[in-house]
């Protein structure tokens, strides 16, 4: 099963899940604006991936806390990931051993066609 954590009204997301569906593949949204992403996922994550894909220094809430006067280190990056999830980059797609992050097409069509 493939397992989209994202927020419904991203752009992003809605590429991924218009892709999904255009693909005829099941998926499960996990939207983290109604569940928060435990923090043991968030760093399961990270064995897959790494700080500076997975944080979101673009994002609007990242601009709205001010974060980067804080000067954050990658354990700081970390601890925000799991306290504010809207700081994660989207859509964060599982799909068996495969972790993507932010929608590509063609990243998808390599893992999911």
């Amino acid at each position: 099963m493939i397992k989209v954590y994202g927020i419904k009204n991203c752009d992003s997301v809605k590429k991924a899940i218009s892709f999904f569906k255009q693909h005829n593949l099941s998926y499960e949204l996990y939207d983290f604006k109604e569940k928060l992403v435990p923090c043991g996922v968030i760093s399961s994550w990270l064995s897959q991936s790494d700080i500076k894909t997975l944080f979101n220094a673009r994002s609007t809430t990242y601009r709205t806390l001010k974060l980067k006067e804080l000067n954050l280190d990658d354990n700081a990056k970390v601890e925000w990931l799991c306290k504010e999830n809207m700081l994660i980059k989207r859509p964060v797609v599982e799909f068996e051993s495969d972790l993507l992050v932010g929608f590509n097409e063609e990243n998808y069509k390599g893992v999911f066609l």
